[in-house]
């Protein structure tokens, strides 16, 4: 649920006594109860309301400071502070100065753009985010309540967060973002924009750049950029804190880079890529920079004689077609197996439990669709590069 502006208020003028409250609380089913009625204790009639703003604090801590205001959705839609941090850095080196963000929320892209040096302008239609925001950001953050379709400014360049889901599913159809992306382009016709959406939009009709960042492993979001900004590529993926969450360094991939792999038999190595490389359609690109082939032109699967560092994959010990999947196992003593499954209408979890593993060794089990067949890969444990 959103907050009232006196409950925006309310929160701001007793933003001190909720935080030593907040360790207190359990924040899960089981401690539901009692949580409520510590701050009812506490807070009286807006028990509601402090509860709703530590859970969602305590689901953005990656996102923006313990310390900051915000409601449920408003934490579910922000950007992760290192995802924001990469738009800043694009926008600054290609000359941008100046950045409006028209659906500012809660405020949560102002501090990359200002550890760029950029100067940030935010607007946003609901006044109980506004005032969240000014919390946030201090009395001389540039704000202005004012609709995405109807610009307010005329200089630097333009960011827009529409909104990705209705009735609790991801919208993949930039026209029915909220605001619609060919309504937000118009109203900004002659600027740049940078507009972020949903990994899994469709974004085959975009001119510019289509930027997927992953985090930690898992893909964060797709960023729109118009041509001024895109830096001469289409498609770019860029992978923080290494493939699979691994922890290490950060990678950019683009489609001006070489395409050309081999597609042939697993070599000592089964690979997959990021979530983010696969999204932008950047799999083979990735694959030609870490020296690895393709089990097959269609499937996102590599193989190669080591895992590229800051990622992970599995050591090839046999190959067999899928129905001999289960005496295979049982002859590698399988005791547990990670699942990978591409191209194939395999279930991992219905698998696992007819498998009825009994051995006392962790396996891996790649599923693929190589040309017209379904082949099996059993391999060792997950392996870092």
């Amino acid at each position: 649920m959103s907050f009232s502006e006196a409950e925006v208020r309310f929160l701001a003028a007793h933003a001190g006594e909720i935080a030593e409250v907040e360790p207190e609380l359990g924040l899960t089913k089981a401690s539901l109860f009692a949580d409520r009625a510590l701050l009812e204790r506490c807070f009286g009639e807006r028990a509601r309301a402090v509860l709703e703003l530590a859970a969602a604090r305590r689901g953005a801590l990656a996102k923006f400071p313990a310390s900051w205001l915000t409601d449920a959705d408003a934490a579910q839609q922000a950007t992760p502070a290192r995802v924001a941090a990469v738009r800043a850095a694009r926008l600054r080196g290609h000359g941008v100065e100046i950045v409006h963000d028209v659906t500012c929320s809660v405020g949560s892209e102002a501090p990359a753009a200002r550890a760029e040096g950029l100067a940030w302008l935010g607007s946003d239609l609901d006044p109980a985010r506004l005032l969240m925001a000014r919390h946030n950001l201090g009395p001389g953050a540039w704000l202005a309540r004012a609709d995405a379709l109807a610009p307010v400014s005329r200089a630097g360049a333009v960011v827009a967060d529409p909104a990705r889901r209705e009735g609790g599913r991801r919208i993949t159809d930039p026209a029915k973002l909220h605001p619609p992306l060919p309504a937000l382009l118009e109203a900004h016709a002659g600027r740049e924009l940078a507009v972020k959406c949903a990994p899994g939009i469709d974004y085959s009709g975009w001119e510019g750049l289509v930027s997927v960042i992953s985090l930690d492993g898992g893909v964060k979001e797709a960023c729109l950029y118009t041509p001024g900004l895109a830096g001469g590529v289409t498609r770019e993926a860029v992978v923080l804190d290494g493939g699979n969450g691994s922890g290490e360094g950060a990678e950019r991939v683009t489609d001006a880079e070489d395409d050309a792999v081999d597609v042939g038999a697993a070599r000592e190595f089964i690979v997959e890529p990021d979530g983010a490389v696969i999204r932008a359609g950047l799999v083979r690109h990735w694959a030609h920079r870490h020296g690895l082939s393709m089990l097959d032109e269609h499937i996102a699967f590599l193989t190669g004689d080591a895992v590229p560092p800051g990622y992970s994959g599995f050591r090839v010990l046999e190959e067999v077609p899928l129905k001999k999947l289960r005496a295979a196992l049982a002859s590698h003593d399988a005791g547990s197996a990670e699942i990978l499954v591409r191209g194939v209408d395999v279930d991992p979890d219905q698998l696992r439990k007819k498998l009825k593993l009994r051995g006392t060794q962790q396996r891996g089990v790649v599923i693929a669709r190589v040309g017209q067949r379904a082949v099996a890969y059993i391999c060792g444990p997950r392996e870092r590069g």
